[in-house]
């Protein structure tokens, strides 16, 4: 008698579902897939020198225009505030978000996110002619700014009491570092590589403090739209395979991504592990 492989049947039956997606999507080769992001999210998304206006560069258009071809489809890339992105998002006025998107447990209740494709932490910028900020504990009295809207809005907010300090949101982020560099406030809350490309760009500031909690940047999508979050996560996991996404993160970041880093790991599964909405199957990436 012949037993069945469990795990064999559901690589099959990922495989098959794959496939079909990707029919669908070769089917829809003429349509645009439209994604939002924040334009003013240097170093992953920023106004194009010597671009038209509106036209952006960065780490993550780089990596939605790369996604987009390998689905074989235009892209349009939208450049508004971060804080009307997810509503814009569930609107259906876009696709999915080319944003870094930090996938955090209340987000994921509400949005369908691909597997991370950064890591991220949160990180202080402030003026180098300004007492450090090595700690958390150093924040008392302190004011921070950050973008409306954001993960670091949210972690702000929820921590303002427990360390004593005053939160200042901002509708972009580069308004939130101005405001520190014009003294109105003491330091800027932020991505560890958008505070790193701050201070690199602007001589007066130095990075403080970084938090580390675990975070990844992942592309969301709306709640009922799996089979595109899927797509979307194959090409990823493609680009993690090939060393596409290592060579952008060297590209915009000067470095290489850390060994183990979400930029150079293929999960299991689709989605973040321990998240809503994360799907189990195990599946092997079809990259044409």
């Amino acid at each position: 008698m012949r037993h069945s492989n469990p795990s064999l049947a559901m690589l099959a039956a990922a495989g098959i579902s794959l496939l079909l997606v990707t029919r669908l999507a070769m089917a829809q080769t003429d349509k645009p897939i439209t994604v939002g992001l924040d334009g003013t999210f240097a170093p992953h998304a920023m106004p194009k020198v010597g671009g038209k206006p509106g036209e952006v560069e960065g780490f993550n258009v780089d990596l939605a225009t790369e996604v987009a071809k390998r689905l074989k489809r235009p892209i349009n890339i939208v450049a508004q505030e971060f804080s009307g992105l997810i509503p814009a998002l569930n609107a259906g006025r876009f696709d999915w978000l080319a944003a870094p998107t930090t996938v955090t447990p209340e987000r994921a209740k509400n949005l369908l996110f691909t597997e991370g494709y950064l890591n991220t932490y949160y990180q202080l910028v402030l003026k180098k002619s300004a007492p450090d900020i090595a700690g958390l504990d150093a924040l008392k009295g302190k004011k921070i700014t950050v973008n409306k809207g954001s993960a670091y809005d949210k972690w702000a907010d929820t921590n303002k009491d427990r360390y004593g300090f005053e939160v200042l949101a901002f509708p972009t982020q580069t308004d939130a570092v101005q405001a520190v560099m014009a003294g109105r406030a003491d330091a800027n809350l932020g991505g560890n590589t958008v505070v790193a490309w701050a201070a690199k760009q602007n001589p007066t500031l130095k990075l403080g403090a970084r938090i580390d909690e675990g975070l990844m940047w992942a592309a969301p999508f709306r709640k009922d739209d799996v089979a595109g979050r899927n797509l979307v996560e194959n090409a990823i996991e493609c680009m993690k395979l090939d060393g596409t996404i290592a060579r952008l993160h060297e590209k915009w970041f000067g470095i290489k991504p850390e060994p183990g880093s979400a930029a150079v790991t293929v999960f299991k599964g689709y989605g973040v592990p321990g998240t809503d909405g994360y799907d189990p199957t195990e599946h092997k990436p079809q990259c044409g």
